[in-house]
């Protein structure tokens, strides 16, 4: 769509009315947000009368804790027992390594990954997880301590300034 005289009129009325670009392509119909504020740069419109800025929200001050009583409070409305089943306790049924996959993978399992993540048989090692993401074996792999630096003495020395002569 063009920009005729009239629409262009409208724009300008509503943009002096403190509608955002948004608001005046939705009213126009045709044009997008972009085109409205490329037109309003084009013709040199001024700031709006009004910010089209949304209304602050004041801020609300946290509401105290409320005291834990000892005695319960009044019972809420007692729902049948059959619709809801009792919690199922996390039990880790197969201690084995790669037992584990993405869909069966908990929190407190180990999740070092077995095989070839392109394959259908890659799993998880599933053991219980010690402090980290990993079981105890597992940690040894992935977190080895630091080696020391070996101190380079003369044959090193010699050695690595072979390579400059």
């Amino acid at each position: 769509m063009g920009w005729t005289d009239e629409r262009v009129e409208l724009l300008k009325k509503l943009w002096q009315d403190g509608l955002s670009a948004s608001q005046i392509a939705k009213q126009l119909g045709g044009v997008t947000r972009n085109a409205v504020i490329g037109k309003v740069h084009r013709l040199g419109l001024s700031g709006r009368a009004t910010p089209s800025k949304p209304a602050r929200t004041v801020f609300k001050a946290p509401r105290p804790a409320r005291p834990v009583s000892a005695a319960p409070s009044a019972p809420r409305m007692a729902e049948p027992a059959s619709l809801h089943a009792p919690p199922t306790p996390v039990r880790y049924v197969d201690e084995a390594p790669g037992t584990a996959t993405v869909l069966t993978l908990a929190a407190h399992m180990c999740k070092w990954p077995i095989g070839d993540p392109s394959l259908d048989s890659f799993t998880f090692c599933g053991r219980r997880a010690g402090d980290g993401p990993y079981c105890h074996e597992h940690s040894q792999v992935a977190y080895q301590p630091a080696q020391a630096k070996k101190r380079s003495g003369a044959v090193e020395l010699a050695r690595s300034l072979r390579r400059y002569i």
